[in-house]
């Protein structure tokens, strides 16, 4: 105790040096830990350490590109009723015919599928005897006629010597009058002289009918002759002429005849 108190100043100089000398050498390690310190975030800020990135998902860019190597094509003729430079018209039916030539609808899309003669045919039919001599029955047909009860075959009975009837005049017979070979007649309308047998009717023709179709609206029209109407098209045509090659329709909204050839 003594020796402290003779010489506490001399210990406190020395305690204090120590710690100066302690607090010198943590300065050391201090300067060097935060050198460190400052170092490794220089290094980290300069040379960031980076995760790999993961792969991308490019399904969608990749589909997009698939589709623009194969374009959509717009079909604006057969399907597309609108964004085309075509007419286009209904049917009755609901479907769209194409306009195109213009003989898709109307008088120019009739198309003729058939053109018959009609006849006047006069045959003998029968022949009969009593005490006044030999008659006979002509068969008289007239397809051509405008009413349709008399299209129906008709029957005349004459014998020779008669006065004409409103179609013909027996003027000879040849062979038996029994059993003729022929008979002579005279045609009231033309003046013409013809001869008629069982075997051999005289036919001639009198005008034609013609048979028809309109597809647009799936109509057909069979053994229309001179006179008869029909209506297609929302108007009413009447025929005025059929021959054996060509039939004339008349529109009734315009009196404008239209002929229509007819290919055999």
């Amino acid at each position: 105790m003594e020796f402290l108190k003779k010489n506490y100043e001399k210990v406190l100089l020395g305690l204090m040096l120590a710690g100066l000398v302690g607090v010198l050498v943590f300065m050391l390690f201090y300067i060097a830990a935060d050198s460190q310190q400052m170092e490794t975030r220089t290094i980290s800020l300069i040379n960031p350490s980076v995760k790999p990135l993961t792969n991308l998902d490019l399904t969608l860019q990749e589909n997009s590109v698939a589709r623009l190597q194969q374009p959509y094509n717009l079909d604006l003729e057969s399907t597309n009723k609108l964004f085309n430079s075509m007419v286009w018209q209904k049917a009755p039916d609901g479907r769209f015919i194409k306009i195109s030539s213009g003989n898709e609808v109307g008088v120019g899309a009739v198309v003729i599928t058939n053109i018959e003669p009609l006849y006047l045919i006069l045959s003998l039919d029968a022949v009969t005897t009593n005490e006044m001599g030999a008659r006979y029955t002509i068969r008289i047909e007239k397809q051509a006629a405008t009413v349709v009860s008399k299209r129906r075959p008709q029957s005349r009975y004459v014998s020779k010597g008669d006065k004409p009837n409103d179609f013909f005049a027996l003027l000879d017979v040849k062979g038996p009058a029994d059993n003729p070979d022929a008979l002579v007649v005279k045609l009231v309308d033309t003046g013409d002289i013809v001869e008629i047998s069982k075997q051999k009717p005289f036919q001639r023709v009198e005008a034609y009918s013609a048979d028809f179709r309109y597809d647009p609206e799936r109509k057909s029209f069979r053994g229309r002759r001179i006179g008869d109407h029909v209506f297609f098209y929302n108007t009413d045509y009447q025929v005025v002429d059929v021959s054996q090659n060509e039939l004339v329709l008349l529109d009734q909204s315009n009196q404008k005849k239209n002929s229509l050839p007819f290919s055999h």
